[in-house]
C-alpha cells in the first residue's frame, strides 16, 4: 500500500485539538458572513447570541430538508437561502428529488472553488496521481453528480475524459482507447458497464483502469457490491459520499477499505438520535447532522441529512483524524419498511441479493403500507443462470428469510425486463 497523498496537508493532518479549533474559526467567519445578508439564516437565528469561538454548535438549531423546501416554494425559484445578490451565483445544479420535490441550488464563484477543493482532496486520498487518466461515463445534466469532479480533476492537472451521449459500448472503447486509469460513477453504472463488456468480449481487468470513485447511491460501502464491482474490473473501489445541497464531504482513503471519512476540516459532523435529537455516542447508529464551512453563498448549519451512520473519530492509518462513516451510509432512514413487525433498510436487502453472482439486475416492489405490507423482489438472471433462474429465486428467498426475517415473493423474471441505470438507481418501488 502506498503512503498517504494529501491535497491540503496543514489541514487534512490536524490531530482533533487542531480540527476542533479550525471548525470554530471557520464557522465564525462563516456566520460573520452569511448573518450579514442571508435572509434565511437572519430569520432562523433571530434573537440567538451565538458566539462560535465559545459555545457548542448544537446550540444552534437543526436545519431541514423541508425548511428549504417551504422557502422555494414561497419564494420561487431559488429560496431564501442566498447570501449574495442572484447576479453573483455562476452555478446551476438541483437535486434528484429523491427525499422529496428537487431542490434548486446555486453557487458562487468562491463556493465553487470549494467544490473543487473538496474534490482535490479526494483524489489525493484515492491515490490519484498528476498523471492519471480520469473517465466521467454518464451525461452532466442539471444534478450535481460528478460536475464538480470533473473540473476539480482538471482542475489538479488530471485529463478529464467526458463521456456523455454515448452507448455503454461506445463509452467502453472511449475509456481503453484513452487509457484511462480512474472512472468515476455510480455502482449500478460500474455494474451495468461490467455486464455490457462481458457481453463484448471486453477483458476489463487487463485495462489500465486500477481505481473506480463510486457515489450516488449507497453500494459503494456494501461488502457485497464492492466485491462484486472489484472483481469485475480488477480495480479497487473507492466509496464517495455527498449531497448537492451540502457538498461533497466524504470520501475513502486507501488505508482503510470500507470506511469513509468526512472531510472535518471543511465540515462539522455530528450523530444524532433521530427521534430525540440528542446525540449518540460514537460507534452508535444514528442520524448524520452536517454543517459545511466553505459554501458561504448557499451554506447549511446543522442540516438533518437523514443519513443513517456510524462514526468513528480514532485517528486513521491514513493520518487525518476526521470523522469516518464505518460501512459507508448504512441507509435512509425514510426508506426504511417495515414487514411483519422487522425493520428493513433497502441496502440491506441489496446486500443479500448481490450474494449471488447469478443476479444480474433486481427490483423490490413494497406494497401497501404499514406492519403488512409486501414486498416482491424480481430478479433477472445471468446468461448463464437463465436456466436454472426458478432455483436462483427460491435461494435468495431462503436467504432473504433467513437475514432479515421476514418472507418475500422472490420471482425471476426474462433477461431484458428490468431497467437499467446510468446515474441513481431506482431499484426500489413503493406500491
Amino acid at each position: 500500500m502506498t503512503a498517504p497523498t494529501y491535497h491540503v496537508p496543514e489541514e487534512e493532518t490536524l490531530d482533533r485539538a487542531g480540527l476542533a479549533r479550525l471548525q470554530r474559526a471557520k464557522l465564525g467567519a462563516m456566520l460573520g458572513e452569511v448573518l450579514k445578508s442571508n435572509e434565511f439564516y437572519r430569520a432562523k437565528y433571530a434573537g440567538l447570541n451565538f458566539d462560535a469561538a465559545r459555545d457548542p454548535i448544537h446550540a444552534l438549531p437543526f436545519t431541514t430538508r423541508a425548511e428549504l423546501e417551504a422557502g422555494q416554494v414561497a419564494r420561487p425559484p431559488y429560496g431564501t437561502n442566498l447570501t449574495y445578490p442572484v447576479e453573483r451565483y455562476c452555478r446551476y445544479h438541483q437535486t434528484s428529488g429523491s427525499g422529496g420535490r428537487p431542490m434548486r441550488w446555486l453557487d458562487t464563484a468562491e463556493s465553487w472553488n470549494w467544490f473543487k477543493k473538496l474534490w482535490g482532496i479526494i483524489f489525493r486520498a484515492a491515490g490519484v496521481g498528476p498523471g492519471d487518466r480520469v473517465f466521467f461515463p454518464f451525461s452532466f445534466g442539471p444534478f450535481v453528480g460528478f460536475w464538480a469532479a470533473f473540473e476539480g480533476a482538471a482542475a489538479l492537472g488530471n485529463l478529464a475524459v467526458p463521456a456523455g451521449g454515448l452507448t455503454t459500448t461506445a463509452r467502453l472503447k472511449m475509456m481503453l482507447d484513452n487509457g484511462a486509469a480512474v472512472v468515476c460513477c455510480t455502482p449500478t453504472y460500474a455494474l451495468r458497464m461490467a455486464e455490457v463488456a462481458r457481453e463484448e468480449r471486453i477483458d476489463l481487468s487487463g485495462s489500465a483502469v486500477r481505481k473506480l470513485i463510486v457515489a450516488g447511491e449507497p453500494g459503494g460501502s456494501i461488502p457485497e457490491v464492492r466485491e462484486r464491482i472489484q472483481r469485475e474490473w480488477g480495480a479497487r473501489v473507492f466509496d464517495h459520499t455527498g449531497m448537492t445541497e451540502i457538498g461533497a464531504l466524504g470520501f475513502e482513503c486507501e488505508q482503510a477499505p470500507g470506511s469513509v471519512h468526512l472531510v472535518e476540516s471543511e465540515c462539522i459532523a455530528e450523530a444524532i438520535d433521530p427521534t430525540t435529537g440528542h446525540p449518540v455516542p460514537d460507534g452508535e447508529p444514528g442520524e448524520l447532522v452536517l454543517t459545511n464551512l466553505g459554501r458561504w453563498g448557499s451554506p447549511l448549519i446543522r442540516y438533518r441529512t437523514n443519513d443513517r451512520v456510524r462514526i468513528a473519530r480514532n485517528k486513521c492509518a491514513c493520518g487525518r483524524s476526521f470523522a469516518r462513516m464505518e460501512g459507508g451510509i448504512l441507509g435512509r432512514f425514510d426508506d426504511m419498511i417495515t414487514v411483519r413487525g422487522n425493520n428493513v433498510f433497502p441496502t440491506a436487502v441489496e446486500a443479500i441479493v448481490r450474494r449471488f453472482p447469478e443476479v444480474e439486475e433486481f427490483r423490490v416492489r413494497v406494497i401497501g403500507t404499514g406492519s403488512l405490507g409486501e414486498v416482491k423482489v424480481e430478479l433477472e438472471p445471468t446468461e448463464s443462470a437463465a436456466a436454472s433462474a426458478a432455483e436462483l429465486a427460491g435461494r435468495v428467498s431462503r436467504m432473504l428469510q433467513d437475514s432479515l426475517s421476514f418472507r418475500a415473493d422472490v420471482t425471476a423474471v426474462p433477461r431484458g425486463t428490468l431497467p437499467r441505470f446510468e446515474m441513481k438507481a431506482k431499484r426500489f418501488v413503493r406500491e
